[in-house]
């Protein structure tokens, strides 16, 4: 039975292996220190945070998220480790909530690896706090005992981090949230809240199970390691979240529908695919397993609105098992090295093992163990990858067109829709524990925040290989190649495309786009057109925001596009003066919200002259590459996924027929 503890309470633990759960209702910074016997820390070394999250039996998180798991074995903890202080702390400077008492209480909680609660505790009252000491587990005479603390800290993290006796508290908080910035620009965005029966819909018992089977000597996940190259602030891309009905923040469709409600009224921003009623019932389950094996996989097993928002969700799904069974699996191996290291110093500390055979029995034998304990983690892992593979394969052919690859058939007899779908395809993912089994990377439409391809040699090994015109081209036909699909699930008329390209060094991947007549004009050039097109957008951006604030809307001038704007910019900042810089700043902060958004193709190194001032501008954008590359991180334990772009198959004209068939649409529709 749970005890539900209150602040200053204490309970015995059963157990030394455990893992400590927060849920927060907002992104939080979760770390923890170590203490001796009087409580104090001896430095850095004790100290598990986001930019160190790994101590002997110790491992935290490394990003800021709304959702955390905290790996502890209490007995691996360093010598004289007499306890543990789990710490959380908001976020700063990410726009987030500066206190405590703005968001819900959270919630911890002290599990064992089977997820079964032992103690929780809700921190209740807090009110101008940022950081906040959660729980100890400290150790009382070989017994270990967890209490609720609940110690708040108005003076943040640096204040927090001081009173735990921490030399320069300051200077490693400001550490901590560089590492956690750094960690919120290369994630995929979190999932919202999970509804009380779950997001995904699962009609199998037992080994049907598509939870990820951790082996049992396993401790918890461990976040892998910090990739070389962090990815930028993304698009949101979490779960869809059915409990109630959702809005977007970008715009709808444009027209008198998307322009405003009655006069006077606010412009309606809400997603058109959102329905205000109860969701439907659960998709049909698949024929029953035969004892023992697992459940037979269907496309859209998962609850929503909608067939798509069904396929959304179970994607998101399939990632999450993806991203936690092969962290599983890495923990149970590192368990296994540190075991067989902790055995072979046990025996090897006696002379008397020195000496003769004992030790090389002690060193076989504990190899032998390792071994085994690490095949048992592969056999769990090929379990969970061969069900995820057998999902994927029945997903596939099913997803809508904006899910799917340029590759799926669905392409070739696809039509411009009437309403724009939840999300957009704009690439792949995978673990380097099975290539082939790849999780589609899909953005929330309409688009949060705009995206980045990166032009750079440095941007990846395989980028450093290629000649730089080569990769040039390929980043533009890639953004090209994105634009495009906005522009195929959108309604005829009601998303625009502009291009700056100053030199006209992109004239070759733009001529589809050109072509075809589906641009909002001609591609600008030369500092003159640079300036005006950015004048033009950061008017509408401007005039839309004011009636939104005012709840004009039919004050708009009866010429503006309150429809989709996407600005494509090649070879940034070329052509750029600094009040060009300044305004595409500010298009990419202030316009998603009215749905203005930025596909920039761009390499950092070539605006290092600007400095710092560009360093909001990269965060803000989701940055992707024109070759694989891995640099995202998912938003549960951390991995580094490779990303592969979407290509257009060899000799296929799919790219041309979608454009065709947007540019009929249009003039079906009279636009």
């Amino acid at each position: 039975m749970t005890a539900e503890l209150v602040r200053g309470q204490n309970h015995t633990l059963p157990q030394t292996r455990l893992e400590i759960r927060v849920s927060a209702g907002t992104p939080v910074v979760a770390g923890a220190t170590l203490g001796d016997e009087r409580g104090t820390v001896r430095g850095i070394e004790w100290i598990a945070h986001p930019g160190s999250p790994q101590l002997p039996g110790l491992e935290v998180p490394q990003q800021a998220a709304a959702d955390h798991r905290l790996a502890v074995d209490l007995e691996a903890l360093p010598t004289g480790a007499h306890r543990v202080t789990v710490l959380l702390a908001l976020p700063v400077g990410v726009g987030g909530p500066v206190r405590f008492g703005a968001v819900p209480a959270p919630f911890v909680a002290v599990t064992g690896l089977d997820g079964t609660e032992i103690a929780s505790f809700t921190l209740t009252d807090l009110d101008a706090e940022s950081a906040v000491s959660a729980l100890e587990l400290y150790r009382r005479q070989d017994v270990w005992k967890v209490r609720a603390v609940g110690q708040g800290y108005a003076g943040g993290l640096a204040a927090m981090l001081a009173d735990q006796g921490v030399t320069e508290p300051a200077a490693l908080a400001g550490t901590i949230q560089e590492a956690v910035t750094r960690g919120l620009a290369r994630s995929v965005a979190p999932p919202p809240p999970r509804t009380p029966e779950g997001d995904r819909v699962r009609h199998a018992t037992g080994s049907a199970d598509h939870r990820p089977t951790a082996p049992s000597p396993a401790p918890p996940p461990s976040p892998a390691p910090e990739p070389p190259e962090p990815l930028t602030d993304p698009a949101a891309t979490g779960p869809a979240h059915t409990a109630q009905p959702h809005t977007a923040p970008g715009p709808a469709a444009a027209g008198p529908a998307a322009a405003g409600t009655s006069a006077g009224g606010p412009i309606n921003y809400a997603h058109p695919r959102r329905q205000h009623a109860a969701p439907p019932s659960p998709p049909p389950t698949a024929p029953p397993a035969q004892p023992g094996q697992p459940a037979q996989p269907v496309a859209g097993d998962a609850t929503g609105w909608s067939m798509d928002e069904r396929l959304y969700n179970q994607i998101w799904g399939m990632f999450e098992d993806l991203a936690r069974a092969v962290a599983a699996y890495r923990s149970a191996v590192d368990f296994a090295e540190s075991r067989m290291d902790q055995e072979l110093d046990r025996a090897l500390s006696d002379p008397r093992n020195r000496i003769g055979g004992a030790g090389d029995r002690a060193r076989e034998a504990a190899r032998a163990k390792r071994d085994e304990l690490t095949s048992r983690a592969r056999e769990a892992l090929d379990r969970d990858l061969a069900q995820l593979a057998a999902e994927a394969a029945v997903v596939e052919p099913a997803l809508p067109a904006a899910y799917a690859g340029w590759g799926n058939p669905v392409w070739h007899a696809h039509r411009i829709p009437m309403e724009i779908p939840m999300a957009l395809r704009i690439g792949d993912l995978h673990l380097p524990e099975r290539t082939d089994l790849r999780i589609p990377l899909l953005v929330r439409l309409p688009l949060e925040r705009g995206i980045w391809v990166d032009s750079g040699r440095a941007a990846s090994e395989a980028a450093a290989l290629m000649d730089t015109d080569r990769l040039r081209r390929l980043a533009m036909e890639t953004a090209v190649a994105h634009a495009a699909r906005l522009l195929a699930v959108y309604p005829p008329g009601e998303f625009a495309v502009h291009v700056i390209d100053p030199a006209g060094s992109a004239a070759g991947p733009l001529a589809p786009l050109v072509e075809a007549g589906v641009l909002a004009g001609p591609p600008a050039a030369g500092p003159g057109g640079v300036a005006a097109v950015l004048a033009h957008l950061t008017r509408r951006v401007d005039l839309v925001q004011m009636a939104v604030r005012a709840g004009a809307a039919d004050s708009l001038p009866p010429d503006l596009d309150t429809g989709e704007q996407l600005l494509v910019v090649n070879d940034f900042p070329h052509g750029f003066d600094d009040r060009a810089v300044t305004q595409l700043r500010y298009l990419a902060d202030e316009g998603p919200a009215v749905g203005v958004h930025l596909l920039m193709v761009a390499d950092r190194e070539e605006a290092s002259a600007y400095g710092p001032v560009l360093d909001p501008l990269w965060r803000s954008l989701l940055r992707i590459t024109p070759v694989a590359d891995s640099h995202l991180a998912d938003p549960w334990v951390g991995h580094a996924w490779t990303y592969e772009p979407l290509t257009v198959p060899p000799g296929s004209r799919v790219l041309e027929q979608v454009l065709a068939a947007v540019a009929e649409a249009r003039r079906a529709a009279g636009r």
